[in-house]
């Protein structure tokens, strides 16, 4: 399999992640359908969060046995172990306490008026960019970012098998990853979806982007250098971010009917596992 091919189906594994972006541009869907919506969105990411730990956390075991067993001294394992617990502080507590700033923004900014209807420059300031995005398309840049860290450790696999020849791997993993894709895309828009503001289709791309796009990295990356610590640290990374986000989407399930949060998830759990499933029947 050439460079070009490689680099083409991740390409192709990335940008299945599209087919989910327009459930964010959803009118006024019905309230139980909004809800249901957010929480198999959670579902899927609850899964992501599973799948990911568990690969994240393969080297690091190997390396517990191998220093229990002699094979290995105690540096592969204490290497691991940092890359895993720092990664998941990271991923986490960068998202907490970036939300917390976001928030110190905001209100230092709504303090400072000079009159009635008039707002000072530095209200103006603090309103630009990110921080004057509505809830809803902050919590899916929060995802599309949680996603894409995933995304770009797939792609290092894929990269990594295609480099050492073993072409029925890679294309494989690029299905699998593909199908993974495809229900992480509307894992990013199913909290835009009836939002005050209507996304734009820029907005909606940029998302994918940001969660696809380093499919495509991570394989050309992969295809010539392969490294195990490297994808230790992304997935782990990915891990604390959607963890912080499977967080806030169920404190907002939990104000709606709580059977609709469970169907929710447990289709989106579904969704997931099956998805793993035809994946792992076709022989990965």
């Amino acid at each position: 399999m050439s460079t070009a091919q490689v680099l083409l189906l991740g390409l192709v594994a990335g940008a299945t992640i599209l087919l989910g972006l327009p459930i964010g541009r959803l009118r006024r869907p019905a309230p139980v359908l909004k809800q249901l919506l957010s929480a198999s969105a959670t579902g899927v990411l609850v899964f992501l969060l599973w799948d990911v730990l568990a690969a994240a956390f393969g080297p690091l075991e190997v390396a517990a046995v191998g220093w229990h067993s002699g094979d290995s001294g105690p540096a592969p394992l204490a290497g691991y172990s940092l890359l895993f617990f720092g990664g998941l502080a990271v991923g986490l507590m960068g998202l907490v306490y970036y939300e917390l700033w976001m928030s110190r923004r905001m209100a230092a900014g709504k303090a400072r008026k000079f009159g009635p209807g008039a707002m000072a420059a530095t209200e103006v300031a603090a309103r630009r960019g990110v921080i004057a995005w509505s809830s809803a398309k902050r919590l899916a840049l929060m995802i599309a970012v949680g996603i894409g860290l995933h995304n770009f450790a797939e792609g290092l696999a894929i990269g990594g098998a295609a480099a050492k020849g073993e072409v029925a791997l890679a294309t494989l993993l690029i299905i699998g990853f593909a199908l993974h894709n495809a229900t992480e895309g509307f894992g990013i828009t199913a909290p835009l979806a009836g939002a005050e503001e209507r996304p734009t289709w820029s907005f909606l791309m940029t998302m994918g982007l940001i969660g696809g796009g380093p499919t495509f990295v991570g394989t050309l990356i992969g295809h010539s250098v392969t490294s195990e610590p490297i994808s230790v640290a992304f997935l782990t990374l990915a891990a604390g971010s959607i963890m912080y986000v499977v967080v806030q989407l169920i404190g907002v399930g939990l104000k709606g009917r709580r059977e609709l949060l469970g169907w929710g998830l447990l289709i989106g759990l579904s969704a997931g596992f099956l998805t793993d499933l035809i994946v792992s029947t076709a022989g990965v």
